[in-house]
């Protein structure tokens, strides 16, 4: 199995992908497992920088479900590497 495209931790201005939602945002810095993979995992976690109304306009890291990110936050800026295997930005 090929390694993961995504899993160098990246700075939090240089993110994969950014998701967006209302005020929330998800920067994704790294990624655990490859794409293919994640599709058949429903834990599958990317490392992530998060924004909300509750963070007080400050980052906060840590680890969210792939699948929440994908099913809540809308796609809003990538780089190449991330559109091919995710989609493209809305």
């Amino acid at each position: 199995m090929a390694r993961t495209p995504f899993g160098k931790t990246r700075e939090v201005e240089k993110p994969y992908a950014i998701y967006r939602h209302g005020d929330w945002e998800w920067r994704i810095l790294k990624t655990y497992q490859h794409p293919d993979k994640e599709k058949s995992n429903q834990y599958a976690r990317w490392f992530v920088a998060a924004k909300s109304p509750m963070t007080y306009g400050s980052w906060e890291y840590g680890d969210t479900y792939a699948t929440e990110i994908q099913q809540y936050g809308h796609l809003s800026l990538a780089d190449a590497g991330w559109l091919e295997h995710y989609g493209e930005v809305a």
